[in-house]
Order: structure tokens, then sequence, then C-alpha cells
């Protein structure tokens, strides 16, 4: 007589299914990077101008301001302007500005496309105890952008609006990443 043919083999093999599906849902598989690294103390962070060692100044301020942007969209922390208010304090020094073309326009042996690389430290420190909660360092990014010719003599220059979204690029990628513990 086969196993399937007893009574109540049925019921067995429900049951054997059942244990295997328990144990593996209690195997503590979890998916990475749904920890939240900041901790619950943390209600007030602030974000002051990064510091600049480029010529590129407008990056500076450019980048703050995104990253806050970014929290107060995402969080439920709140943004404040004096660091010595707040209980953590997001500082950034912006290290490195290149820029190279990628682009020449055979015609005139103009450049009409550039390639932007930025190299920064980025940190999120725990005013209070001083424990850094979130660094970044040598975080780099790129953009790209182009040089528009409207005639000869005229260039329309993009690089406000490249460093614009090269600014809210690096936003998302350091609240996400100090969100989900990457």
């Amino acid at each position: 007589m086969s196993i399937w043919n007893r009574p109540g083999a049925s019921l067995l093999v429900v049951c054997a299914a059942l244990v295997v599906c328990a144990a593996l849902s209690s195997c503590g598989y979890h998916v990475a990077g749904q920890a939240d690294l900041v901790p619950k103390t943390v209600h007030t962070v602030a974000i002051p101008p990064f510091a600049n060692a480029t010529v590129r100044y407008k990056l500076s301020d450019l980048l703050p301001e995104a990253i806050s942007r970014e929290f107060i969209a995402r969080t439920h922390y709140q943004i404040v302007h004096d660091p010595t208010q707040a209980d953590a304090v997001l500082r950034g020094t912006v290290i490195n500005y290149v820029a190279y073309p990628t682009l020449i326009d055979q015609a005139t042996g103009r450049t009409s496309g550039l390639q932007v690389n930025v190299r920064m430290d980025v940190s999120l420190v725990e005013r209070s105890t001083g424990k850094v909660i979130f660094a970044r360092p040598n975080f780099e990014v790129h953009e790209r952008y182009e040089l528009s010719v409207s005639n000869d003599t005229q260039y329309f220059d993009e690089s406000g609006a490249g460093l614009q979204r090269l600014s809210v690029d690096v936003s998302r990628d350091v609240v996400t990443s100090i969100l989900e513990n990457f």
C-alpha cells in the first residue's frame, strides 16, 4: 500500500508543508539596508553651508539647500538653521571640482559638452555626544551638460543647471544612505 493511499496521508503532507513554511519564515531573512542610522533622540538637523576648497563657489550653497529640501520631503526631522540648536549636524566639504570637455563641435573646434566630477566629504554627527551617525569621505559624483551655441559668437552655458541637477542627485543619495543604512 502506497503512502498516499493511507488514511490521513494528505493531512500529513499539509502539516509538513506548514512546518517548512514556518521554519523558513522565522529564519531571520530580511532586506538589507532598511535600518535607520539616526538615533531616536534626534528630532532636529542643521545643515550649514558646505566648506569649499574649489573655485566653484555656488556648489557649496546648492548642496546644503538641496539636502535640506530632501530631508523635509522624505523625513520627519525638522531642519533648523542654527547648529547649536540641532540634535544632529550634517556637514560637508567640496574637496575637488573638475570639468573637462566630452564633446567637441567638429565644425568650430569648440567644446559643446562637459563632464563635471565633484569629490566631497559628508558627515552627520550627533551634536550632544559627538558620535558620527553617517560619514561618506571621498564621495564622488558626476554630471554631464552641454554648452548650447546660438550663433558663432554666443554660448548658452548650462553649468548652473548642471550643478543644480548634481546637487539634487547628491541630496537623494545622501538622504537615502542615511535612512537606509547604506
